[in-house]
Parts: C-alpha cells; structure tokens; sequence
C-alpha cells in the first residue's frame, strides 16, 4: 500500500481535498495520516474541529509517497510555522508527490519545492508580490498543473485536481469521475444489495447493540 498525509493547519479547506481523500479510503482503501506541527485541535474553514494523528516530529516527510496540501482562507499561520515549513523542506528533491491546492502552492514555494517548477494557485496575485519566494514567471492560468512530483490546483477545480492525483498513482476511476448524470440511472441501478457474506457480518455486528423496541 503507498502512504498517503494531508497537511493540517489553521482554516483548512475540507471542501478541496475530500473529492481527493474520499475515493483514497473508501475506494481504495488507502490510510491517511493527517499531520500537523502540534499535537493540538485545529479548525477547518468549515468549522470541523479535527485532531492530527502524527505531527511532524514523528514522521518524516519520505516517508510518504503523497503529500496533501488544502488550502486555507487565512494562509499566514502556516506560513509562518516554522516546524511545517521545516517538515516540507526536507522534502526537497526527494520523490514525494506534493498535491496543493487554493492557497497552498505559497507554502511549497516558501518551502523551495517549487523551484523552477510550473504551477498554479488559487491565492490573490498580490501575494505573489508581497513574496519574494514566489517564482511568478512560474505561475500558469491553468486549472491544474502537473510538473515533476508536484501537482497544483485552484480551489474550484478540485474535481479536476482530485483525478489528476488519482491518475498519478494509477487508481482506476474511470472516465466520467464524480461526473455521473441522474438520469442515466434505473431504478435497479439505484437499488444496493448486500452478498449474503456481508449481510451477514453486518448481522452480526448488528448483535452488539440493544435489541430493536
């Protein structure tokens, strides 16, 4: 199995890598470790009040074959920690596939991952000025970008964003991903049936909670 982390900080975006992460561990049975500075809760933009599960003094960024970077409304916090930007430095010219999306690529770029590479973001162009890190003659109007080991996104694209990460590791989702029209479904298709092996561990489980009133 590869080993896949999604960066957490403050005001992460869950909207913009779910489409990524969902089909990861329910498809395809991938775990994730979510990784973080400090063992602490951090809010999405949402307002989901999640726990890491290794900081980033446990792991080591090689350890893994896919870095996951939403993005964030309020992108300085994690700019300026020093241990997450620490963490993704000692990933530099490793194999890693770093995926960022929105707001993020700014922190790869503080971080030298993005050196002579072509990317994309969705942060405002003022923060590619304010910056010296940024390589802007690097920047493409794209929707995703794929150069090397890092992919980027901007945030309305993550669909788009999502496949390409998919694709890049050889999962089989088709051609029509998340794009199923209603309308090409029966009702027989619309109907989900347990085997009879499944159905029956469900049964079983089912004996472990109170009997029905």
């Amino acid at each position: 199995m590869r080993k896949f982390a999604v960066l957490l900080y403050p005001d992460f975006s869950l909207q913009e890598i779910t489409c990524l992460t969902s089909p990861l561990a329910i498809w395809f049975g991938e775990m994730i470790d979510f990784i973080a500075s400090e063992n602490k809760e951090y809010r999405s933009e949402e307002g989901l009040r999640v726990l890491p599960t290794k900081t980033t003094a446990e792991v080591r960024i090689t350890d893994y074959d896919c870095v996951i970077l939403p993005g964030t409304v309020n992108p300085l916090p994690a700019l300026f920690d020093e241990k997450l930007v620490s963490f993704l430095q000692d990933g530099v010219g490793s194999s890693v596939v770093f995926a960022a999306i929105s707001s993020s690529p700014l922190l790869l770029s503080k971080a030298g991952i993005l050196k002579g590479k072509k990317f994309t973001a969705g942060y405002f162009s003022q923060l590619a000025d304010t910056f010296s890190f940024v390589e802007k003659d690097n920047f493409l109007h794209k929707a995703v970008v794929e150069d090397g080991n890092v992919i980027t996104g901007i945030g309305i694209f993550f669909r788009e964003f999502a496949e390409t990460v998919l694709n890049r590791f050889g999962y089989d989702i088709g051609n029509r991903f998340m794009r199923d029209d209603p309308s090409d479904y029966t009702e027989q298709d619309l109907t989900y049936t347990w085997s009879p092996d499944d159905y029956q561990e469900f049964l079983e489980e089912l004996k472990g909670f109170p009997a029905e009133q």
